[in-house]
């Protein structure tokens, strides 16, 4: 049965310029990325070769790619193109992503902030 398989990336931390006040594209913060890569696995089950699923490794690079090296405004953008991002690149029937912002500049107390976007190849979410 396929359409249930999942790699989870989860906690990926990184150093960026985003967000849409200024000081934030010039001090930086600390953004977290969650990603969900919804494959057919089952080949790799059974093959046990690397060439047979999702290289997890190099999805972590070009989220790094993505986040570290463009500044935008929002998080959502910058979820946008991680998604599209992985979605040509790699064999995924859908991905799940999530920006975490800890640091966002709101007054007050809170734990975190995050944006969730589901995409499937095409545009299609």
């Amino acid at each position: 049965m396929s359409g249930h398989d999942v790699i989870h990336l989860r906690g990926l931390e990184f150093y960026a310029y985003h967000g849409a006040l200024p000081e934030e594209q010039v001090l930086g913060q600390k953004f977290v990325i969650d990603m969900d890569l919804y494959a057919d696995l089952s080949r790799a089950g059974i093959s046990d070769q690397v060439k047979d699923t999702i290289h997890y490794g190099e999805v972590y690079q070009v989220i790094k790619t993505c986040v570290r090296n463009d500044k935008h405004q929002l998080i959502e953008h910058l979820a946008e193109k991680i998604a599209q991002t992985v979605l040509k690149q790699f064999a995924c029937t859908s991905v799940r992503l999530e920006v975490h912002k800890p640091q966002a500049p709101i007054a007050g107390i809170f734990r975190d902030i995050s944006v969730e976007i589901w995409r499937e190849p095409g545009g299609k979410s």
